[in-house]
């Protein structure tokens, strides 16, 4: 649907503009006060991430086969997991924000008759509450290896980015509520607003999230390079 490509359009390239100006503060050493400043990082890279997870948790409705889906994002958390251990550029990455949407369609697609039965603003309710109850889980470190996926890290755990199933998978299956509770009252489809709310390049970009996603890191740090030789 246009408005949700338009959406994750936008929020992609926000990404990008994100690990742009990241790629340029830390590891190419250009001077950028604003963005090290750890409120705006945080804010900046909340918006982004926050909304992947509750648009991929809303799509389970739209989703022909959450399984598959959720096999596709495993295969590309894999690829960015060795890419980044081979090319060492930063701290390579262990459960990023890939890893944490395959793994939370494949435990919706292993669950959705159970979650089903749950009322879908009761649902919505409880995994928002859940989710900022558990938010700082994974902002500690715990004296166990071999859990950092679940949101438990001990203080060897390293990763260039991290999103564990706690706190994420609920706002991940908040989404997916909120998109049970929004068919609900909507029982003659999505309103003309949604339909018609397409911002075509926007829509274009969203359309092509997960390639852009593969591709943009090496891009930037490519471009940096040639940059930084001139």
């Amino acid at each position: 649907m246009a408005f949700f490509d338009s959406l994750r359009g936008f929020t992609i390239i926000s990404m990008v503009a994100f690990h742009a100006a990241y790629d340029a503060a830390y590891l190419y050493g250009f001077e950028i006060p604003w963005f090290t400043d750890p409120i705006i990082q945080t804010v900046w890279r909340s918006s982004i991430s926050w909304v992947f997870l509750a648009l991929a948790g809303w799509m389970t409705s739209l989703s022909r086969n959450n399984l598959k889906r959720g096999g596709v994002y495993a295969a590309a958390a894999g690829a960015v997991f060795l890419a980044t251990s081979i090319a060492g550029v930063d701290t390579p990455i262990s459960f990023g924000i890939i890893y944490c949407m395959a793994a939370c369609t494949l435990l919706y697609a292993a669950t959705a008759p159970l979650l089903n039965r749950f009322p879908a603003a009761a649902g919505l309710i409880s995994c928002l509450v859940l989710f900022a109850a558990t938010y700082t889980l994974p902002h500690m470190t715990y004296p166990v290896e071999g859990l950092a996926w679940l949101g438990f890290p001990s203080a060897s755990f390293v990763s260039g980015d991290y999103y564990p199933l706690l706190p994420n998978v609920f706002l991940y299956l908040a989404g997916a509520f909120a998109a049970r509770w929004f068919d609900g009252h909507h029982a003659s489809g999505y309103p003309t607003w949604m339909m018609k709310a397409n911002v075509p390049f926007l829509s274009m970009i969203g359309k092509l999230s997960l390639p852009i996603y593969l591709v943009h890191q090496p891009l930037l740090i490519l471009i940096f390079t040639m940059v930084s030789s001139l």
